[in-house]
């Protein structure tokens, strides 16, 4: 079944904004230890740009730091990625991540990706 569904990826310019947003199912939204968002260029590495916990604490790769915002809300089942100051490397498909911990067991699942391009 679907779990995670992304949605706000689409074309910006050098210095604009977008922001993504990651769907969870309900049923596993709350046992849920860790969201983060990846993005693949092509060529590259999978890379992690942001994660957030589930007691709030979030961290960045170095190269978004200050631009990128992550965040949750519950009530909605749902977290963000707001993308500021954007750049043209911040190109990639960008892909949402969620851990579960059950019994010492980890459970990923993953988004369908969103494509991001920033291009004057």
């Amino acid at each position: 079944q679907v779990q995670l569904v992304e949605s706000g990826g689409g074309l910006a310019q050098p210095g604009g904004s977008l922001r993504l947003s990651c769907a969870a199912s309900r049923s596993i939204f709350s046992s849920i230890n860790t969201m983060g968002w990846y993005r693949q260029a092509p060529g590259k590495q999978r890379e992690l740009v942001a994660a957030i916990t589930s007691g709030g604490g979030a961290n960045y790769a170095d190269s978004v730091k200050g631009r990128f915002t992550i965040s949750r809300d519950n009530a909605k089942n749902t977290v963000y990625l707001q993308m500021n100051s954007l750049k043209p490397e911040d190109t990639a498909v960008y892909y949402c991540n969620a851990v579960r911990l059950i019994m010492s067991k980890r459970y990923d699942y993953w988004g369908q990706g969103t494509q991001v391009t920033v291009s004057s």
